[in-house]
């Protein structure tokens, strides 16, 4: 395809663009499906838009999910991976490794992680779901960010892991440093991984003594042909977990909502669909969601360990590679009535949890906090409604993740409710 004037690229990485990045993705996919770019860091990397090309790019061996491909003193500064993470000593994680060593540490991590541990804990799941809820449905408004879709995967996960009720509160606070980024005290994001970190490594301590059947207890027992987690490896597990569990199902709720709120027609759908019973087009429609405007923008770090070809460009050896899952999950050459949200698509192999030996092992976990959230949100507080301008909201900053950083919301108030707020007694 002929070459495109810089002056005619839209710009990146901007408050505008961070609103809407839709329109500016689809003039990368069509003119520059493969671009190269100066990210905020400072960081040079690709960005792949296109959904084919996105595919190959999340199952191709030759690029490694090691930051040690890449610059050093990037990886050292913070300005690749998760900030914190390599002070803290939490690099060997799946989201970090290439087999062998991920091979091994998936499975490990999958027996202890297991789709019937997730299945058996939607009964508390729905429990946190209506505690949250009833500490605001008195009221007739909310935040729906602050007060429900970050809360509900915090107080999830920790129990999931077997955090102590009483320490809750602390991975509270810290998740709240780590997902605002850069919103927050300079450092503040490398000081709560670095808490977090001391913890677990005393928790997974404790547990040794006294195993339970929770998740950490899990990845202690866990072991393949003799092989065992380490302490650090176990540690690291349990914060990506924690990390990659808890954001994106906030984003997920988030903008679930959100996008529902704007699309009236299709609240309507799966509000009726719901009142029935019937659970088919909340399925698809939680899949839907996923696509149209997904809590993953970017996938996590990638750095190329031989030349290759992506969409008919050269890729230099250590160069970093960002495939962008917001814009493969619209492309017009794979899904019909991209822009459109449908949440009865049936045909919709979206890449929201990834492709490849890299898919999200806490999908499941994710779908499920997602469903019980839109079921009992839509059930309770029938006529919820947006409370702000549209053009008023703000999202996130962060290369990653993409999601609101609030939602007000107003409804009729419920009648009776069981709290007057979400305080951290009502969920435990």
């Amino acid at each position: 395809m002929p070459a495109q004037p810089a002056s005619a690229r839209p710009p990146l990485f901007t408050w505008e663009f961070a609103a809407d990045p839709y329109p500016a993705y689809a003039w990368l996919r069509e003119h520059e499906p493969v671009h190269r770019t100066t990210l905020p860091s400072g960081v040079e990397a690709w960005l792949v838009t296109r959904y084919a090309d996105a595919r190959q790019a999340l199952a191709d061996g030759r690029l490694s999910k090691n930051p040690a491909h890449h610059s050093e003193q990037a990886h050292r500064t913070g300005r690749v991976g998760i900030p914190g993470e390599r002070q803290a000593d939490l690099m060997t994680h799946l989201l970090n490794i290439d087999p062998p060593d991920h091979t091994r540490l998936r499975r490990l991590v999958s027996k202890a992680f297991t789709p019937r541990r997730v299945a058996a804990f939607e009964p508390r799941v729905q429990q946190l779901t209506d505690r949250l809820i009833d500490g605001f449905a008195a009221r007739g408004s909310a935040d729906l960010i602050h007060e429900f879709a970050f809360p509900l995967p915090i107080y999830a996960i920790c129990d999931l892991l077997g955090v102590p009720a009483e320490d809750q509160d602390d991975f509270r606070d810290w998740a709240g440093m780590m997902i605002r980024h850069g919103g927050g005290q300079r450092g503040g994001v490398g000081r709560a991984v670095k808490r977090m970190r001391a913890y677990l490594a005393e928790l997974i301590h404790r547990k040794r003594a006294d195993l339970g059947d929770d998740l950490i207890s899990g990845l202690i027992r866990a072991s393949d042909h003799g092989e065992h987690l380490t302490e650090n490896e176990a540690a690291a597990m349990a914060f990506i977990l924690l990390f990659a569990g808890f954001e994106t199902t906030v984003n997920l709720i988030g903008n679930g909502v959100y996008a529902l709120l704007r699309n009236p027609g299709q609240r309507a759908l799966l509000q009726e669909s719901i009142g029935r019973g019937e659970s088919a087009l909340l399925e698809t429609g939680i899949e839907e969601l996923l696509r149209y405007d997904g809590p993953v923008e970017l996938a996590t770090w990638r750095f190329a360990t031989s030349p290759l070809t992506i969409g008919g460009v050269e890729i230099p050896v250590g160069d970093p590679v960002l495939v962008v899952l917001a814009a493969a999950d619209r492309d017009p050459a794979r899904f019909a009535d991209e822009n459109t949200l449908d949440l009865a698509r049936a045909d919709n192999p979206h890449l929201g949890f990834g492709h490849g030996i890299h898919y999200c092992i806490g999908a499941p976990l994710a779908r499920l906090e997602g469903r019980a959230a839109l079921t009992t949100l839509l059930s309770r507080l029938p006529d919820l409604r947006l409370a702000a301008d549209p053009e008023e909201l703000r999202w996130r900053g962060g290369l990653i993740m993409r999601g609101l950083r609030e939602l007000p919301v107003e409804f009729t108030p419920e009648a009776t409710s069981g709290a007057t707020s979400a305080d951290p007694s009502a969920v435990h």
